[in-house]
């Protein structure tokens, strides 16, 4: 009877938890000063947005070239290919390329093909493209659209699809939808040209209003969202944030942030009742055997334990390490693209 009583109170907790409670539709906008030393109301008054440049000069230049002629390998383990990491061999190569055939020149020219601004919020300097549609569509009608990136990514992200969204939808599969974009692509404080927080505590929330704070300052009152990685999870607080803001919201990365009631039994009940979650055929074959693909997680995501604890200690050494920094992302771009690519000398790269 027991056992009977306990049963049917852990069967009405999770269906409580699957179907009837409700999630909170919003989350407050909180406050946020990230700047040096205490707020000061004049650094709030100056709401400016100035245009920004990418420079590069020849002492950066040099310095480069000079690090990467003192680089010191380390010879990797004997067919290990790009299971241990970055095969140094092959990260040769890389630097080679770096290192004598690469156009600094042409690329900088490129990055600023598009206009850069910065503006000052909550005490830090803030970085983003504005692409704007070279012919408005008949209607007049401009839909803003901000695409945040992750890591190890930036604003650079968006520079093809930038291309293709500005031209009137005259990409798209629908000829008349005569559809325009304006877009904003910032960089997430601390990437790219965007100010580092000075204080403890960023996260994805503060992100989240900054970057509100942002479309706000441009005049946009309502607008698209696109975010990918961390980009997403800025997007989705965003959303939670200001939801009459947000005309629609677009993801490619969905993060596990939290298991509670609701997810663990689809983790373990997933395979033999997958229309009770919603799972798709599909979803059951990416999804299981569920502790093969957490032993692949736990193996892909050593840096981000690192990132996520100590962020200064990694940080100092890739900083001060352009070859170190280059074989720490790629190895990312490797993996992350095709989990196979670790069986091969060159990770995937001609590919």
């Amino acid at each position: 009877m027991m056992l009977l009583i306990i049963f049917t109170l852990v069967v009405g907790i999770l269906l409580y938890y699957l179907f009837l409670r409700e999630s909170p539709r919003s989350i407050p906008e909180g406050v946020g000063w990230w700047g040096e030393g205490d707020r000061l109301e004049l650094e709030e008054v100056d709401e400016s947005v100035k245009p920004f440049k990418l420079e590069v000069s020849e002492q950066m230049i040099q310095d480069l070239y000079n690090r990467l002629d003192n680089m010191r390998f380390t010879p990797p383990l004997e067919g290990s290919c790009f299971h241990y990491g970055f095969n140094s061999t092959y990260l040769r190569k890389v630097v080679s390329y770096w290192r004598n055939d690469y156009d600094w020149w042409k690329q900088v020219e490129h990055l600023n093909s598009y206009p850069h601004f910065r503006t000052r919020i909550e005490g830090i300097q803030v970085h983003f493209v504005h692409v704007k549609p070279d012919v408005l569509p008949p209607d007049g009608a401009v839909r803003p659209l901000m695409l945040i990136h992750g890591w190890p990514g930036s604003f650079y992200e968006f520079y093809k699809i930038a291309s293709l969204l500005k031209d009137r939808g005259s990409h798209t599969l629908d000829k008349h939808q005569n559809l325009a974009f304006e877009m904003v692509c910032p960089s997430i404080p601390g990437y790219g040209f965007s100010e580092a927080p000075h204080k403890q505590g960023f996260d994805t929330i503060a992100a989240a209003r900054i970057f509100h704070k942002l479309m706000q300052r441009l005049g946009f009152e309502r607008f698209y969202i696109q975010g990918g990685d961390w980009g997403a999870t800025i997007a989705t607080n965003m959303a939670q944030m200001i939801p009459e803001k947000v005309l629609g919201i677009h993801l490619n990365f969905f993060p596990l942030t939290k298991l509670n009631l609701q997810i663990l039994p689809s983790l373990f009940l997933g395979p033999y009742m997958p229309s009770l979650f919603g799972f798709t055929q599909t979803d059951v074959e990416r999804m299981y055997p569920f502790m093969r693909n957490i032993s692949k997680l736990l193996k892909e995501s050593g840096y981000m334990h690192i990132q996520g604890t100590k962020p200064d200690t990694v940080g100092c050494a890739l900083n001060d390490s352009p070859v170190g920094l280059a074989a720490y992302i790629l190895e990312k771009f490797s993996s992350w693209t095709n989990m196979d690519f670790q069986d091969l000398d060159d990770g995937g790269a001609a590919q």
